[in-house]
């Protein structure tokens, strides 16, 4: 079972977000734990101060290193990045980490326990990224207020991934970028709606043709969409 830990300062982010879907079903058959833990848990003065102005001044506060380390040590038994075991990861959620990708989440997905720190205001730390996590994550080339939709977004990446979470265990392998390429194009009834037909060949019941056509379909779609892909 894989067990994912959320350090947040407001984990009532996460109150029902997991309620749903496929992460519901996978929690309820014992595939996956999944909890949000509160930042401040983790204080010693009587305030439960996270954050402080950063050092060379400038705008926002930083999340302190303090904090965060005592929770990863009293999650995972380690204190230091060295010493966490090899199937368990600490992933800082942050706009500096290595891109998400599918072989990130796949990658996350054989793991037996997932730490995902959230990062807040300008940011966390240096010394977290350096001597107490193992990956740093970005979903994306833009910024958020904070790292709480990356972990949904990277939580329900890696779900999906385990064996059993899904209802066939073929989706997992035909969907988008599996294989370097974007999904095929998936038509469902009517055959033809507002003078738009479905393609003959998904009609007709030939698999050999139609395992071609969506082979064919999935790299014109990547060239039109994705080209970087293609160049991958």
């Amino acid at each position: 079972m894989l067990r994912v830990d959320i350090i947040t300062i407001f984990p009532e982010y996460f109150r029902e977000a997991f309620d749903y879907g496929i992460i519901r079903r996978a929690r309820a058959a014992g595939l996956v734990e999944i909890k949000a833990h509160d930042l401040r848990s983790w204080t010693s003065d009587k305030h439960h101060v996270v954050d402080d102005r950063p050092f060379g001044g400038g705008d926002g506060m930083v999340l302190k290193p303090e904090p965060i380390f005592a929770a990863v040590e009293s999650l995972t038994g380690a204190r230091r990045r060295e010493k966490v075991t090899p199937t368990k990861r600490v992933v800082l959620l942050s706009p500096q980490g290595r891109k998400f990708s599918q072989a990130a989440a796949t990658e996350f997905a054989a793991c037996e326990q997932l730490v995902l720190i959230c990062g807040r205001y300008e940011g966390v730390d240096e010394r977290v990224a350096d001597a107490l996590v193992t990956d740093e994550v970005s979903i994306g080339d833009y910024v958020l207020s904070g790292g709480e939709p990356a972990a949904l977004v990277v939580t329900d990446a890696i779900v999906r991934l385990i064996p059993g979470a899904l209802g066939s265990e073929t989706s997992a392998i035909t969907e988008s970028f599996s294989d370097g390429l974007l999904d095929y194009p998936h038509y469902t009834r009517p055959p033809e709606f507002e003078g738009m037909k479905v393609p003959d060949v998904l009609l007709q019941g030939h698999h050999g043709e139609i395992a071609r056509w969506r082979r064919d379909a999935a790299v014109e779609k990547t060239r039109r969409n994705r080209p970087d892909l293609l160049k991958e």
